[in-house]
């Protein structure tokens, strides 16, 4: 094998084998575990950019914008994702709220910036400096990012409440989950092949 040539190492096996092109759709699998070694990538830098703009746009909204209003007898209240926070840190349970803060608005925003900072440089087909610290913070902070799981829990709520109070789904919810579903597609294992694309 040249040293030029394309390699892969299956993360389950450590074995090697040479990356051939994948048609739409098709993932390699590695024959000595069938783990999934990459995929097609259907999304070029510039599509990866905008997506990347669009979820810090929404990250905005999710963290400006309430959640939910709960109103009852005429009165009604709101919060956001910070006041949600707040209010856990001001009880007897601080460390939840810090771990709540790191999973659903510090991990988020990392991500986002890590990406828009990536790929504003991989668009002009260089290397953003620091490229294998940001890349490796990346790969870190996927499974600190709980977006999906406060989307849960929050849709538990409205549902829950829903038959007690007069519970509004507010614009940071709708931002919340096309927020989740966005960093899942842009920040997934697929991130790993700018690699070689810069």
């Amino acid at each position: 094998m040249s040293q030029t040539e394309p390699l892969i190492i299956c993360e389950y096996c450590d074995a090697v084998y040479r990356r051939t092109p994948l048609q739409r759709h098709q993932r390699a699998l590695c024959p000595r575990c069938a783990g999934v070694l990459y995929r097609h990538g259907s999304l070029s830098i510039q599509q990866r950019l905008a997506l990347s703009i669009t979820g810090g746009v929404l990250l905005l909204f999710a963290n400006l914008y309430p959640v939910m209003t709960i109103g009852m007898q005429g009165l009604s209240n709101s919060a956001t994702l910070w006041d949600s926070v707040l209010i856990l840190s001001s009880g007897s349970i601080t460390f939840i709220a810090l771990v709540m803060a790191l999973a659903i608005i510090f991990a988020p925003v990392l991500q986002i910036t890590l990406l828009c900072w990536l790929l504003s440089f991989a668009l002009a087909g260089r290397r953003a400096p620091g490229f294998a610290v940001s890349m490796r913070c990346l790969e870190g902070l996927r499974p600190w990012s709980m977006l999906e799981v406060c989307l849960l829990g929050a849709l538990v709520a409205v549902i829950k409440l829903a038959g007690l109070l007069d519970v509004i789904p507010g614009i940071g919810l709708i931002a919340l989950a096309a927020l989740s579903m966005l960093i899942i597609y842009i920040a997934g294992r697929d991130i790993r092949d700018l690699w070689e694309q810069v």
